[in-house]
């Protein structure tokens, strides 16, 4: 058996959003690992959501099922894009990687960026209200 491979948020690989957009026309799938709360505000199509922290009382939790969860939805060979505005999308995707998934990258920026370039879907909210529902956001 191969030992578990180490990986750094440093060697994650990082795609901007457009390089993603047209990555996710071809074989990728698209990871975000927000809340509930904030998948469910508005979304990149066809994204699946798997949240890596749930906000409690308490602050900021892991979720504990979060590598289970994503092995009933994706193949350790899979290509994902990895979903956030910073921290939780890295760790993500170090997770994974550590956890044998071969084909990871985090979009640069998140979903926040996402928003920012304009790539929102035609029936969503404007993009000024899209903002507020990114993380870092008034």
């Amino acid at each position: 058996m191969d030992a578990p491979k180490s990986c750094t948020p440093e060697e994650v690989a990082t795609v901007n959003v457009i390089s993603a957009k047209d990555l996710l026309g071809s074989n990728y799938c698209y990871l975000d690992v927000r809340t509930p709360e904030e998948f469910s505000k508005s979304h990149i199509d066809h994204a699946f959501n798997v949240p890596y922290m749930f906000i409690t009382q308490e602050g900021k939790v892991k979720n504990p099922e979060f590598l289970k969860e994503v092995s009933l939805i994706l193949k350790k060979d899979d290509h994902i894009i990895g979903c956030n505005s910073g921290g939780r999308g890295v760790r993500a995707c170090v997770d994974l990687i550590e956890a044998g998934y071969e084909n990871v990258s985090n979009m640069e920026g998140g979903y926040s960026a996402w928003v920012d370039a304009g790539l929102t879907s035609a029936g969503d909210k404007p993009a000024e209200e899209l903002k507020t529902f990114c993380k870092f956001r008034p």
